[in-house]
């Protein structure tokens, strides 16, 4: 039984040493995430918790230990919605989210204390920051405070469908997002900068972009705006990707794509779907580049579709994401949606099992897959039609063990 032992301990170094040991073939998933979205106080804080740090700290606490209970070994934090910040910051000002109005002092550092406590949870951090975005449209300009840089350099943003942004094709935009990006490393024991779907806005009817006059003055060889626009994002990508493996290349950094690079149909090499929108399309974010060249370590595509649904098929885009990264240095994670499995109608796959359990089961079919992500924490925590149940049964499964005897 020694020989055998060792034979095994051998295998097991061997696989962890080529990588293949986050193949989830093997039954292997090593990224086990939830997001923690703060933007209008959707898992943290509460409503009820703005400006008082004891409630903060106890709600953080239970999610923490929640997601722990189900097998979750990282969390994906939002510490930067709309050009603010949940953390202390001497660049952007202290989220209205987290005190109730911007840029009130902090007497404690809300990242580093999640940090610790997650770390003792043996559970990662990646911090997730929204790059362009400065507003909601349900919150005006008013609440911005005096020192935003929305007020001080008006010049680097532009107004769209009552929402602010960053411009993205100014270089100053690229330099502010790498100096908070560089900040954050510096400072906090992090294992990953994240950012999400939100580069260009998403369409809102015929509302053209307001760029034009950028485009104009600053085209840099493009004649196509949406070529140019394009490479704005490439440029910021690329720059971001640099910037954080010079100051620590032990820290990876992450995208969360909307789930559809391209249509089929506009594409051949697109995935066979009719999504209204894709990324490629609407909003400029070339992700499929972005593997290509290495400037991403995991790419997080949100997969919130059903298994058969004809537009957006979970298992064909799943099946094309893999592809994509095969042969890449670039992890593949699911971002999967246990909030739509809240109220959902009998009618619908949603309504009918546990269809995240039906996902979770495909995803270890797909050797390429290593990671799952689910959005966000305060619905997956409510447990609709059981998901916590079944998430925490199926990782208490996945683990991998030896029969010594």
């Amino acid at each position: 039984m020694a020989k055998l032992r060792n034979i095994v301990v051998f295998l097991l170094f061997s696989l962890s040493v080529s990588g293949l040991s986050t193949l989830s073939a093997s039954g292997l998933i090593s990224f086990r995430g939830a997001w923690i979205a703060t933007v209008a106080n959707i898992d943290w804080p509460s409503e009820q918790a703005i400006g008082n740090t004891d409630l903060q700290q106890a709600e953080m606490v239970w999610l923490l230990d929640s997601l722990q209970s189900l097998g979750i070994n990282a969390i994906i934090f939002q510490v930067r919605p709309t050009a603010d910040a949940l953390y202390k910051s001497e660049h952007e000002p202290t989220s209205h989210w987290l005190t109730g109005t911007q840029g009130d002092s902090l007497t404690w550092d809300p990242l580093e204390w999640t940090i610790e406590q997650a770390h003792a949870r043996e559970m990662e951090v990646h911090v997730w920051l929204n790059p362009y975005r400065v507003n909601l449209n349900k919150t005006d300009t008013s609440m911005l405070c005096a020192d935003h840089i929305w007020r001080k350099h008006r010049e680097w943003f532009w107004e769209y469908a009552k929402q602010w942004y960053f411009d993205p094709g100014l270089d100053v935009t690229r330099d502010w997002i790498c100096t908070i990006v560089q900040d954050i490393i510096n400072r906090y024991d992090i294992q990953a900068i994240h950012m999400d779907d939100y580069f260009y806005p998403y369409p809102v009817g015929n509302t053209p972009l307001p760029d034009a006059a950028t485009f104009a003055r600053f085209p840099r060889g493009f004649t196509d705006i949406r070529e140019w626009r394009r490479d704005n994002v490439n440029r910021v990508i690329q720059e971001l990707s640099a910037t954080i493996h010079e100051c620590n290349d032990s820290i990876e950094f992450g995208i969360s794509p909307f789930g559809v690079w391209r249509n089929a149909s506009v594409d051949s090499t697109g995935s066979a779907t009719t999504a209204g929108l894709t990324n490629y399309d609407d909003l400029y974010a070339d992700i499929r580049l972005w593997i290509k060249n290495g400037w991403i370590d995991y790419v997080l595509p949100q997969l919130y579709w059903e298994i058969g649904k004809p537009a957006a098929d979970y298992e064909v885009l799943a099946h094309w994401w893999a592809n994509e990264v095969r042969g890449t240095n670039c992890k593949l994670y699911i971002g999967m949606a246990p909030y739509r499995l809240e109220n959902a109608s009998p009618k619908t796959p949603w309504g009918q099992g546990n269809e995240i359990k039906r996902q979770m089961d495909l995803n270890r079919t797909i050797p390429e897959i290593t990671g799952e992500c689910f959005y966000s924490t305060r619905p997956l925590l409510r447990n609709p039609r059981g998901v916590c149940d079944s998430i925490k049964a199926t990782y208490q499964n996945d683990d991998f063990s030896i029969p010594w005897e």
